[in-house]
């Protein structure tokens, strides 16, 4: 049965500053000169520092070079197989997040369960959505083990979710990123898992934003701010007057969270202005009139080109998350529009290469 969520909170001058912010550096974004191939940097940059600083935050002690050579180079460090599977399992489930955020994926409970699955599974794609905790879990201090926090008893869970996901779903009235920071406090309060929880909070977020138009071509990385300072980030998401979810924390006001959670928005935002003027002054060539002819598919479809002349429908349903039937279209599609040409005409082997005029946007 689901349970209503109302959740209760003031817009005040702060927040409508750094919402204004946030515009600002969004449309700022749009419009920045950059190739192909250094968008295609910064973002994968961006993944490894997200999963390096989401990770952190519970505790995992891998330093972002490990994290690295972890993802892309398979690396193995003695003694530190746990840490090893939480890195893998953020990354892998940041990716699929990405995906299911450029495809419009509807926002339900099984796919908030199957992002905690993929945080979980230690970089494994195949999993099935896992089932909310059956019973009740505290949250203790790390220094004295007292009880920080005790979430709702594990026969709300389901209809806390519930009324989460409603709420998301039908509210039109509220700005992007506050929808996106108010679902990450409640899915922190109901707190639906024994472990894994922050992570999928913050993942949700991502979702959410990403699906909204706010992914800022996937360059910034809320992570990091939170892992700045985490006393500051704790300390946020702790409001109401007990520790107790029904002595206080169910109808507790949420602003000060929000005034956290929007600064943080505004200030990953403008970093990432700043990085892409430190790279327009590096004297890379203005591209940004043929970028621009690029839909948002087209200008992730770019990275494959990153480290081949030919790419298939394979490796574009890998991109996306496409089934085959699906990425063959695509590719067919743009051959008509004039972005890829056929490179090799075969049906076993069809590959594509990018149009002429479009071959200038990544390196030789």
């Amino acid at each position: 049965m689901q349970i209503k969520f109302k959740p209760q909170y003031t817009i005040t001058p702060p927040i409508v500053r750094n919402l204004l912010r946030i515009e600002a550096a969004k449309e700022q974004a749009k419009h920045m000169p950059l190739t192909a191939h250094v968008l295609a940097s910064l973002r994968e940059s961006m993944q490894l520092r997200a999963t390096h600083y989401s990770t952190m935050i519970e505790g995992n002690q891998l330093a972002a070079v490990q994290v690295e050579q972890i993802i892309k180079h398979e690396k193995k460090f003695a003694g530190r197989k746990r840490e090893e599977q939480e890195v893998k399992g953020y990354y892998c489930a940041l990716r699929h997040v990405e995906q299911w955020a450029l495809r419009k994926r509807v926002l339900t409970q099984k796919l908030i369960q199957t992002i905690h699955a993929l945080v979980m599974a230690g970089g494994k794609s195949n999993v099935k959505p896992e089932c909310y905790r059956d019973g009740q879990n505290v949250i203790r201090n790390s220094t004295d083990k007292a009880i920080a926090y005790m979430p709702p008893q594990a026969h709300d869970v389901s209809g806390l979710m519930a009324g989460l996901v409603h709420w998301i779903a039908n509210t039109t009235n509220v700005p992007s990123s506050l929808v996106a920071g108010i679902a990450h406090y409640q899915f922190a309060t109901i707190h639906p898992y024994y472990d894994g929880n922050g992570r999928t909070a913050r993942l949700l977020t991502t979702f959410l934003l990403h699906k909204t138009g706010y992914d800022l071509k996937g360059l910034y990385s809320l992570e990091e701010y939170y892992a700045q300072n985490l006393h500051a980030y704790y300390d946020a998401l702790s409001v109401g007057p007990s520790h107790n979810y029904y002595e206080g924390r169910a109808d507790a006001d949420i602003t000060g969270w929000l005034s956290y959670f929007i600064e943080g928005m505004a200030t990953s935002f403008e970093r990432v202005i700043h990085h892409m003027h430190l790279e327009q002054k590096k004297g890379a060539p203005d591209q940004s009139v043929l970028i621009r002819q690029l839909d948002y598919k087209q200008r992730k479809v770019l990275e494959l080109f990153e480290h081949s002349q030919t790419i298939t429908a394979r490796q574009v349903g890998e991109l996306f998350g496409f089934k085959p039937r699906t990425s063959a279209y695509l590719c067919h599609k743009w051959v008509s529009d004039d972005f890829l040409s056929v490179a090799n005409p075969s049906n076993k082997g069809r590959s594509y290469r990018l149009a002429k005029q479009f071959k200038k946007l990544v390196p030789d």
